[in-house]
């Protein structure tokens, strides 16, 4: 390393990073097509069809990818996806409120799980036993216990399943990674996370009347049965517990995921510790934190992970940065990574964020502009759909970063206590309390099963 200037070295990890992703970050929609044939297309169906759903099909649409069906329980937003595929490939999918038409019809050969949090597994288990790929949106569990079930579910049918945490396919990151592992660095002992963003209070207001052909039973899925409300379906679900894991799953988790990736993927933490509760919007609706605070120990470095969702000054990486050749403002960015080494300090931006190695006085020794990484997580999953290897956010290796997200729930759900792990067992050493909280009450009919 010692014989390489910056240059070669910053083009060398992109050429690496490249390699990494099967080189289908490079691939045009258009030569993506030639790749697969006229008659290999992958025939996707949307399993909830929300915005992020829809947008997801769309990109997969851009790579080549037919939409045979969609399905919603909801039948405005069933209608509006299906017209939105219909605009990109000139004929409609078929629309059904029935994930089971979808599993059994042999015109889909991969789901795309879009729902609420709590139908994540169930979804994606029987679409594993059904004989489908699956690429299922963060946070692909809404405990630790089905997550695992979710794993074994993929490798008992033998099917690819990708979580929907995209920072694992971009080139950027892969060269952040090369960076680390060549030692420029040092040793690295301390890692910081962040989860900054704005938000305000949350009212879920009077329950309502059902709106014509909503299945709100279907809807609610494994969860209690409760009145329905308007504010549950519009996000608001992002509130309870029954539904969610909070903003640290819904959005912490891409950090998370990112961090561990760099640090090399190490197995469980041996301890979380969480404070913190709903401080800045306290007595509104919502049962979650507005400031978590957490520490993690591992092995040999301690990871901390910030959450808030009140300062308005705090901002994403902005689409123009994420596509042009500029950098975040570091000390503001919502949603970095800090990794503390002997010799450097390292920041790193997600979904396109770029990086930075930095010495005393901000000094910038190197750096790397990022891009979004959307269409390579996509690619790498039709790539392994037709090579059978496993993908960049295999299930199994989101298993490990969604259980950093469960524990830090679970440490501030028991009182906000230091909790200590067993990864071989999956379990809280003596602490019935926190163990409750591994596994939900399934409602009957909803209990996930491989």
């Amino acid at each position: 390393m010692d014989h390489l200037t910056r240059r070669d070295f910053l083009s060398r990890a992109s050429a690496q990073a490249a390699g990494w992703t099967l080189a289908a970050t490079a691939l045009s929609p258009a030569s993506y097509r030639r790749v697969l044939g006229a008659n290999e297309r992958i025939r996707m169906a949307l399993i909830g069809c929300g915005g992020r759903g829809v947008g997801v099909l769309g990109l997969m649409i851009d790579q080549g990818a037919d939409a045979t069906y969609v399905c919603d329980v909801h039948p405005d937003r069933r209608a509006q996806a299906a017209r939105s595929v219909a605009d990109k490939l000139g004929h409609p999918p078929k629309a059904t409120a029935r994930m089971q038409a979808v599993l059994d019809s042999p015109d889909v050969d991969a789901v795309l799980i879009a729902t609420p949090d709590h139908w994540h597994a169930l979804a994606t288990i029987q679409a594993c036993r059904a004989g489908k790929d699956v690429y299922v949106e963060k946070p692909h569990s809404h405990n630790l216990w089905e997550s695992r079930l979710m794993v074994r579910a993929a490798r008992k049918y033998d099917r690819i399943v990708q979580v929907g945490t995209q920072n694992r396919s971009g080139p950027y990151n892969h060269a952040a990674k090369a960076y680390i592992d060549s030692g420029k660095l040092g040793s690295i002992h301390l890692v910081k996370v962040y989860n900054l963003k704005s938000g305000g209070p949350f009212h879920l207001g009077e329950p309502g009347a059902e709106p014509d052909g909503l299945e709100w039973h279907q809807w609610l899925g494994p969860a209690a049965i409760r009145p329905y409300h308007q504010g549950l379906i519009h996000h608001g679900w992002l509130h309870f517990w029954d539904f969610s894991s909070g903003d640290l799953g819904g959005d912490g988790i891409h950090q998370l995921d990112l961090a561990r990736m760099l640090m090399g993927d190490p197995p469980a933490p041996k301890s979380a510790v969480s404070s913190g509760g709903r401080l800045a919007h306290k007595g509104d609706d919502s049962q979650m934190p507005d400031l978590l605070a957490v520490s993690y120990e591992f092995d040999n470095f301690v990871m901390t992970l910030d959450q808030s969702n009140y300062p308005r000054y705090m901002q994403k990486t902005t689409t123009t940065i994420r596509r042009n050749d500029v950098l975040p403002y570091w000390t503001q960015n919502s949603t970095r990574i800090e990794l503390y080494g002997s010799e450097l300090l390292m920041i790193v931006g997600r979904h396109g964020g770029g990086w930075v190695a930095m010495t005393s006085g901000g000094k910038v020794v190197d750096q790397m502009y990022g891009r979004p990484c959307d269409e390579a997580h996509i690619a790498d999953f039709f790539e392994c759909i037709k090579t059978r290897r496993r993908p960049t956010a295999d299930i199994e290796t989101l298993h490990a970063s969604d259980t950093l997200v469960h524990m830090a729930n679970i440490a501030h759900r028991v009182g906000n206590r230091k909790l200590w792990y067993d990864a071989t067992a999956e379990r809280f050493i003596n602490d019935d309390a926190a163990n409750a909280l591994v596994k939900r009450q399934y409602r009957e009919g909803f209990e996930p099963e491989v």
